[in-house]
């Protein structure tokens, strides 16, 4: 608390200044909802790609101790499972937000969707 109140004022320059930056992306959009859904669906592929990285150099690990006994196989197979599921996460947003044919951001990878313009 007296760190607050002692840096009371760098505070809220650093708010005023995030809330400028901040402002114009937001402004130059339809609503701020669809700016803050497209920065999601970016970080969310982003994610998914640092995820898939480590998770499977980790599997790679993983497997090699499970096979010569250092490991049990639960831990092996938990972290599959775990793969397996950031990798539907996209496909079960989209289910379950009833988005339907149209899709969601979130089924891509952050990249934006093709569009055909011939």
């Amino acid at each position: 608390m007296k760190f607050l109140k002692n840096n009371i004022c760098t505070v809220l320059a650093m708010a005023f200044v995030f809330s400028m930056a901040m402002i114009g992306d937001a402004c130059a959009a339809d609503s701020v909802f669809d700016t803050a859904v497209k920065k999601l669906a970016l970080l969310f592929g982003d994610a998914k790609r640092v995820i898939f990285l480590v998770g499977g150099f980790g599997l790679m690990a993983l497997a090699f101790q499970a096979i010569f006994g250092k490991l049990k196989w639960a831990w092996f197979a938990a972290l599959a499972l775990g793969l397996a599921v950031v990798a539907a996460a996209g496909k079960i947003v989209t289910y379950a937000s009833n988005t339907g044919e149209t899709g969601s951001n979130f089924e891509t990878d952050g990249a934006p969707k093709a569009v055909d313009t011939l």
